[in-house]
C-alpha cells in the first residue's frame, strides 16, 4: 500500500482527509492503545475499578480565543492546557483526550504540522494521549475543539458547590499576567521592559494548567474550579454554587514580578488583573485546619498557594473585594461572560 507521503510526493497533490490524520494525529495517539491506531470509527478503553472518569469540553475560536497569527504550537499548547486544567479543578489526574479541527482551506500542512508538534510536546509534558476525534474544513475561522478524560479515586472529584462559610480562599501561582498580556497583544498597553512583556504574553499563549496539585487536593478542598472568566467572578461562580458569600482581600492576591512591575500604583491595571481572566489557576476552598497540610502539598509540588480570603455567610454569589485597609473596591467588572 504507498504511504501517504509517497502518494504527494508522486502526485503531487495535497495530502487529503486522511492523509493528515495518518501523518500528523496518528502519532499523537500511539501512547493510547484504546485509540486503536486511530483505524476505527471510536475508541476504546476502560476505567480502572477504584476510578471515575472526568470529561471535559473546551473549544477555541481564532479572533476570540487566540490571535489568528498565534504561532500554530503555541494554539495547540493553550487548547490542551485550558482543557487540563479543567480536569485538575476537579482533582483529576489526565487520561486521554479527543480532538477536533474545523480548518479553512487555506491552513497549510505547515501549519498543521507545527500544530501536530506542538500538540506531541505537551503530551510528553503532561502525562496524556490522543484516543480520536475529527477533522473537517470550514468557511469560517479556524475553529478547535478537544474534550479530554482524567482519572479521580471514586466518589474523590472536587466539586464547585462544597465550599462553606468559614472556609479559606485559596488561589495557586499569580493572577492577572494573561489580562495584562492579552493588553499587549491588543497594542493597548505598552511595557517597555522586554522580559516583563515576554513572561506577560508567555503566560497569556502558554497557562500552566496545575496537573500535580490538582489531584493532591482531593480530600483537602471543599470546592474548586479554575480562573477562565477572572478572579473576582470565578469567586462568585464558586459562591453561587456553594450558597456563600465572600471577602477578596486584594492585598493578599498573588502578583508576578512582571505584573506588579507593569501594574505599580495604577488601579485600572489592578482591577485589570482581577478580573481579567485567562489565569487558569486554581481557586479553591478549604477549612481553617487544612492550612499546615496545603502549605506541606506547596513545598512538595512546587505550586505556589496562596491564601486570599475567606466565605462567608451572605448573599450566594456576592463577592467583596477590600483593600488591605479594609475599603471596599469598586470594580467595573467582575469578569468576562461570552455573551
Amino acid at each position: 500500500m504507498t504511504s501517504p507521503k509517497t502518494a504527494r510526493e508522486t502526485t503531487g497533490k495535497p495530502l487529503g482527509e486522511f492523509g493528515r490524520i495518518d501523518r500528523y494525529f496518528r502519532p499523537l495517539a500511539s501512547g493510547f492503545p484504546g485509540a486503536r491506531g486511530l483505524a476505527d470509527d471510536a475508541a476504546v478503553f476502560g476505567v480502572p475499578p477504584d476510578q471515575e472518569l472526568v470529561v471535559t469540553t473546551d473549544a477555541m475560536v481564532a479572533g476570540v480565543h487566540f490571535f489568528p497569527d498565534d504561532a500554530p504550537g503555541d494554539i495547540a499548547a493553550k487548547l490542551l492546557r485550558t482543557n487540563l486544567s479543567d480536569l485538575a479543578a476537579m482533582g483529576a489526574a489526565p487520561y486521554a483526550y479527543t480532538l477536533v479541527t474545523a480548518l479553512p482551506k487555506t491552513v497549510g500542512e505547515d501549519w498543521l504540522a507545527s500544530f501536530a508538534a506542538g500538540l506531541g510536546e505537551d503530551q510528553a509534558r503532561f502525562g496524556i494521549a490522543l484516543a480520536g476525534g475529527d477533522s473537517v474544513s470550514t468557511s469560517g475561522p479556524i475553529t478547535l475543539s478537544v474534550t479530554a478524560f482524567g482519572l479521580v479515586p471514586k466518589g474523590g472529584a472536587v466539586p464547585r458547590w462544597g465550599g462553606r462559610p468559614g472556609d479559606r480562599v485559596y488561589v495557586t501561582g499569580s493572577i492577572g499576567d494573561a489580562a495584562l498580556g492579552l493588553r499587549i497583544a491588543y497594542g493597548t498597553l505598552e511595557v517597555a521592559d522586554d522580559s516583563a512583556r515576554a513572561a506577560l504574553l508567555g503566560r497569556l499563549r502558554r497557562p500552566d494548567p496545575r496537573t500535580t496539585l490538582g489531584p493532591r487536593l482531593v480530600g483537602l478542598a471543599t470546592g474548586c474550579l479554575d480562573v477562565s472568566d477572572g478572579l473576582v467572578a470565578d469567586l462568585g461562580h464558586l459562591c453561587e454554587e456553594s450558597g456563600c458569600a465572600a471577602l477578596l482581600e486584594s492585598g493578599r492576591v498573588p502578583l508576578s514580578d512582571a505584573a506588579r512591575s507593569v501594574i505599580g500604583d495604577d488601579p485600572v491595571r489592578f482591577a485589570m488583573a482581577l478580573t481579567g481572566g485567562d489565569d487558569y489557576e486554581l481557586l479553591f476552598t478549604a477549612a481553617e485546619d487544612a492550612a499546615s497540610a496545603l502549605a506541606a502539598l506547596s513545598a512538595e509540588t512546587g505550586v505556589p498557594v496562596t491564601a486570599i480570603g475567606r466565605l462567608l455567610e451572605g448573599p450566594a454569589g456576592e463577592v467583596t473585594v477590600a483593600d488591605p485597609q479594609g475599603r471596599v473596591l469598586d470594580l467595573p467588572t467582575r469578569g468576562w461572560d461570552h455573551f
